[in-house]
């Protein structure tokens, strides 16, 4: 799956959920499944929200390393 830095991203600029979601133009629950791994977004969104924050789409999301079984 995929973790990712929006909450951190979001402190950095003072934002709410519902503050970057507008922006994106996402609901806010949209946001919050992204947040907690529930919701992995559509490369257009994650462009977005990377964009929006001026950082690449790395510096957001990353691959979770996948456990040896």
């Amino acid at each position: 799956m995929i973790d990712n830095t929006i909450r951190v991203e979001r402190a950095k600029n003072k934002m709410t959920q519902a503050d970057l979601a507008k922006k994106v133009k996402v609901s806010r629950q949209t946001i919050h499944s992204i947040e907690t791994g529930k919701f992995v977004p559509s490369t257009v969104l994650a462009l977005k929200i990377a964009r929006f924050f001026d950082v690449s789409l790395e510096d957001i999301f990353k691959l979770k390393e996948k456990k040896d079984k």
